[in-house]
């Protein structure tokens, strides 16, 4: 029996991508004549017609629908074999593809980047930077390899390490009345303008939750989409909020007319971890980045 070979799946997954055998074959690097007759050569070999060639483009037959996701699937565990014998010869070698969240990447990153670049010159690592589902639909489509997320987050088919543990914050105006207090509670943030990051970032709901804030309260419309347009908020008295020690270490609020104080006793708002998906070949590189986050972070 005769199967297509792996550049040929490549080149029908490129085109189902594309919409264009132009743009497939410059992504794939060939001439379109050498992508076209390669596909053909697979029709051919299954006996059924998988793209429908169009004057603008290509698109997918019921057949080359499922041959696709097929396809998708032998790609992803070819690669699956490839990176799983670079582990077990020497691990952190070649590309590794590391996401962190927003609330997260510009504080850590810089660090981790630093030191595993003295740890382990031969790894060439890629830094994906976006909210904490997409890191995960990521990690599920084998586009990452780990992402750098906060805990706790329920994710099916992921897997996590917690690393260390991030206090929360209070950042307020400058002679605001929380920053004297003689003890500073969560409790004492009723009736506050408490400004939170816009829906999407994980922060928001650890926040929400740590607090035990009301969802519809008085500012609640009032939003930012950084960290850094946060504090410019904050700064310019539309009220208060709730930043990671982690940033506030990084030195976010540095030159800022804010005033920062912890809670008492401290109030853990959520831990940094390392996420990797279930079963990954790379799990094992994985926590290796976890331990060398770990050191950046002092713990």
């Amino acid at each position: 029996m005769h199967l297509p070979t792996l550049r040929q799946l490549e080149f029908l997954c490129a085109v189902a991508d594309e919409g264009s055998f132009s743009r497939a074959a410059d992504k794939c690097f060939v001439t379109q004549p050498t992508l076209s007759s390669a596909i053909k050569e697979v029709e051919a070999l299954l006996g059924v017609q998988l793209l429908e060639r169009e004057p603008r483009g290509a698109s997918l037959t019921r057949a080359g629908d499922q041959a696709v996701t097929r396809a998708r699937a032998i790609l992803a565990s070819a690669a699956d074999l490839v990176s799983a014998a670079v582990q077990a010869g020497t691990p952190l070698t070649g590309p590794f593809r590391l996401g962190a969240i927003p609330t997260i990447a510009p504080f850590l990153l810089p660090q981790v980047s630093a030191l595993l670049r003295a740890q382990h010159a031969d790894l060439k690592l890629y830094l994906v930077e976006d909210q904490t589902d997409r890191l995960l639909d990521a990690l599920r489509a084998r586009k990452l390899d780990a992402a750098l997320i906060a805990l706790p987050w329920d994710a099916p088919g992921i897997e996590s390490q917690a690393l260390s543990e991030d206090d929360f914050l209070l950042v307020a105006p400058k002679e605001h009345v929380l920053l004297s207090k003689p003890q500073l509670r969560p409790g004492d943030l009723a009736g506050q303008d408490v400004l939170l990051l816009e829906d999407g970032h994980c922060l928001r709901e650890h926040a929400v939750s740590v607090c035990d804030l009301p969802r519809h309260r008085k500012g609640a419309d009032v939003t930012a989409t950084s960290l850094a347009t946060l504090v410019q908020m904050v700064a310019g008295g539309l009220g208060v909020s709730l930043i990671p020690k982690l940033a506030a270490d990084a030195g976010l609020i540095a030159g800022i007319d804010v005033g920062l104080r912890a809670f008492d006793p401290a109030m853990t708002g959520r831990q940094i971890g390392i996420a990797w998906r279930a079963g990954s070949p790379r799990a094992a590189e994985a926590q290796m980045i976890g331990t060398v986050a770990r050191e950046a972070l002092g713990d």
